[in-house]
C-alpha cells in the first residue's frame, strides 16, 4: 500500500532538511580549510570552533525537520512545532554562519 500524500503545510520543513545538510557540508569544509591554514601559518583561530557550533545548529535543524516530516500524519501539532523548530535554528545557523564569514573577511577571528 503506497504511503499518503503528504499535507502540504510542511513545506518549509521539506525545504530545510535538504539546506540545511548542505550547510552542515559548507560547516565542515571550512573547518577543514581553517584547521589547513593554522598549520600552515601557525596562528589561531576561533573560526574552526565555531564553525563546528554552526554545524551542530545545522544537524538539530535537519533533525527536526526531519522528525516533523516522518510526525505529519500521526501528530500534526507536534509536526507543525518541531517545523518551527528547524526553521529558526536554520535562521540562526545562517545568520552565524554569515556573521563568521564577515568576521573571518575582516581578520577579526
Amino acid at each position: 500500500m503506497p504511503d499518503p500524500a503528504p499535507p502540504e503545510d510542511l513545506k518549509v520543513a521539506r525545504q530545510v532538511l535538504p539546506s540545511a545538510a548542505t550547510m552542515i557540508g559548507i560547516c565542515t569544509t571550512l573547518v577543514g580549510l581553517v584547521k589547513i591554514m593554522e598549520n600552515q601559518s601557525g596562528a589561531d583561530s576561533r573560526a574552526d570552533e565555531l564553525g563546528g557550533m554552526l554545524s551542530a545548529i545545522f544537524l538539530a535543524s535537519v533533525i527536526l525537520s526531519y522528525a516533523a516530516i516522518r510526525l505529519a500524519g500521526l501528530r500534526t501539532g507536534l509536526s507543525q512545532w518541531l517545523e518551527r523548530g528547524a526553521d529558526l535554528l536554520f535562521v540562526v545557523g545562517l545568520l552565524g554562519i554569515a556573521g563568521l564569514t564577515l568576521l573571518f573577511a575582516y581578520d577579526q577571528i
